[in-house]
């Protein structure tokens, strides 16, 4: 085995592990330790600076941000509208006021943008140095997938917009529109899908009824 094949291992041996990590914070450490994902996320960002990864390089750029807006934005302000229509016609928005929805999407902008970062920025990325585009592609739409359950209403959704997002960044390399894209697609799910269904898009021991997520950071944490 070469070393260039060596090292393609150890990257998606790596992803592997991190996502290991997550998921085993998501099931059993967040509860007690909340802030206990500042471990993988400095894993990720030395596996990063290790491999001379810059923010440009990931998709934190302003390239290609207009081009995703003007072939990808009307088709996102007419699916956000025509879901606002359906949730105002079947009585299932949340009673926000202006001011509390403008919050809410504040606060999921941020968190839209880093699940990106992950899956297209750091997972895509090392599992594409050792598996074909097309394999590494299924795998990181598996994976984020997967980082949804037992939801199944996020997981459905996931199933069908990961390949989209990979297929955005694989196409324009914009980290910025897809965590647009993300929080939009997620903050109309959140307003308009009744808890009965979306459980609050809520993620791992969160999403069973009666769950106490015991601090306060847990639930933007557990949302998908």
């Amino acid at each position: 085995m070469t070393n260039l094949s060596k090292s393609r291992n150890y990257d998606a041996i790596e992803a592997l592990l991190v996502f290991a990590i997550v998921m085993i914070y998501i099931w059993r450490i967040r509860a007690a330790h909340p802030f206990f994902w500042i471990v993988p996320f400095a894993l990720i960002l030395a596996s990063q600076a290790i491999h001379g990864e810059r923010p440009s390089s990931l998709g934190f750029r302003t390239a290609g941000f207009g081009d995703c807006l003007a072939v990808f934005g009307p088709a996102f302000a007419a699916l956000a509208i025509t879901g606002w229509i359906a949730g105002s016609l079947l009585r299932t928005i949340r009673p926000q006021s202006a001011v509390q929805m403008l919050a809410s999407f504040a606060v999921y902008l941020p968190w839209g943008l880093f699940q990106q970062y992950l899956m297209n920025g750091y997972f895509l990325r090392r599992l594409e140095t050792a598996f074909s585009r097309t394999a590494a592609g299924a795998l990181t739409s598996a994976l984020f997938c997967a980082a949804h359950a037992p939801n199944w209403f996020l997981m459905l959704i996931t199933a069908m917009g990961a390949p989209a997002a990979i297929w955005v960044y694989r196409r324009y390399g914009n980290l910025w529109f897809l965590g647009l894209a993300h929080t939009v697609l997620g903050f109309v799910s959140f307003m308009i899908v009744p808890d009965s269904i979306s459980h609050h898009l809520r993620v791992g021991p969160g999403w069973y009824p009666g769950a106490d997520l015991e601090c306060p950071s847990c639930e933007a944490q557990s949302t998908g």
